[in-house]
């Protein structure tokens, strides 16, 4: 059998048409197949690859470290100087208040191990969530997950979890007393990139401040730069209780936390003992992945002229069966008349070298987030193929 009809059986599938393209080699923006085609990666692998593919920086990082020692032993036994560091560089880029690392595998375990942190302070089981959320699939972040078409096959799922609308009044008005946490992303990413209203957003705080429930921020794809700040709730004026990350948090290795005080992350240290536990989370090759990642992230200038790319992307993708462009820094969802006009661009899009996907509540809309390190003249490139390929499947 070829590799393909390896990879369909012996590799668990996630969907019918996965893309199925061989892929041999990754460099900056570009991925290039077995074939040797070359293709813009307009999603930076969901956000993981905000630097780009194959940085020198972080690959001298993980020889460095693979060379001096990988696992050791569970979590949180022995000092680990690249998880120490990791954390020291993440909190000195963050709020005081956030100030305490929790290293884990991914961000759905980020997801896991928040909530369960807020049960443990607020010794309430009430969660507020919303509609058209994602924060991963373990059973616990797919009880807050915003869709019954997800929810719906796995249940029984976590009791006391309610879901409104992003946005709405409702949502500030069920913040009560039995209320352990609202858990949110920033800017919700699967249902095609939308923001919240600021003055919203602010009253949430007010709302759990004075009910002493927490504020869980999601930023586990909008964090690291996407949305034209380091983290995306810097621009709303408030500050999280727990912040979870994800995603471009390993600098393309494995790589979540959740992020909160000491005084808070302490409730994890007793009454159990072991109150949270992982064996590879906050592994030292992806810690000093991550590192090296953020660091080259901080010290460059990709960041301050995301907000330049943006306008980009409003100006380039205009195109008359373009029904609407959303987008929060560089990061847009482009919407489509239905998902079968959106799943044919897709493909068209591919077949013309870039990279692109749907969002899992706006299957309609395409979606484009290729790393922050693509220059001005590729990421107009990148948009022309799109409305190229628009024009050959629609016109």
């Amino acid at each position: 059998m070829n590799n393909r009809q390896l990879f369909l059986q012996h590799i668990a599938q996630t969907s019918s048409t996965p893309i199925g393209i061989e892929m041999v080699k990754a460099e900056g923006i570009y991925l290039y197949d077995v074939n040797g085609k070359k293709y813009m990666d307009a999603i930076a692998g969901f956000s993981v690859a905000n630097i780009g593919h194959s940085n020198e920086k972080v690959i001298e990082a993980v020889k460095q470290q693979a060379e001096q020692y990988m696992h050791l032993i569970v979590y949180g036994e022995f000092i680990q100087q690249p998880q120490v560091a990791y954390a020291k560089l993440l909190t000195d880029n963050l709020p005081s208040t956030l100030n305490c690392v929790y290293f884990t595998n991914s961000g759905t375990e980020a997801t896991e191990g928040a909530m369960k942190l807020a049960k443990r302070i607020t010794n309430r089981s009430k969660i507020i969530a919303f509609n058209k959320s994602y924060h991963g699939s373990t059973q616990g972040a797919l009880s807050v997950m915003g869709d019954e078409y997800w929810r719906n096959a796995y249940r029984p799922l976590l009791p006391d979890i309610y879901h409104f609308d992003f946005n709405s009044e409702e949502a500030i008005n069920a913040i009560d007393e039995n209320t352990a946490c609202i858990i949110m992303e920033i800017v919700q990413a699967e249902a095609g990139i939308i923001q919240p209203n600021k003055n919203w957003l602010q009253r949430i705080r007010k709302k759990c401040n004075d009910v002493c429930a927490l504020v869980i921020a999601d930023e586990i794809q909008s964090g690291f730069g996407r949305t034209g700040t380091l983290f995306a709730f810097e621009q709303y004026g408030i500050v999280p209780d727990i912040l979870l990350l994800g995603k471009a948090l390993g600098g393309g290795m494995p790589l979540g936390a959740f992020i909160a005080d000491k005084k808070l992350m302490n409730a994890l240290t007793n009454n159990p003992v072991l109150g949270h536990i992982t064996t590879f989370g906050g592994h030292p090759v992806s810690c000093a992945a991550g590192k090296a990642a953020l660091e080259f992230l901080v010290k460059g200038n990709f960041i301050n002229i995301v907000k330049e790319k943006e306008v980009i992307l409003q100006e380039q993708l205009q195109h008359k069966k373009i029904r609407a462009v959303r987008t929060g820094g560089l990061w847009a969802a482009v919407e489509f008349d239905s998902f079968e006009t959106n799943h044919a661009v897709i493909q068209k899009c591919i077949a013309n070298g870039v990279i692109t996907d749907w969002f899992l509540f706006a299957a309609n809309c395409l979606r484009v987030a290729p790393p922050l390190t693509i220059t001005n003249e590729e990421l107009i490139t990148l948009c022309a193929v799109i409305k190229q390929s628009i024009d050959e499947v629609l016109n």
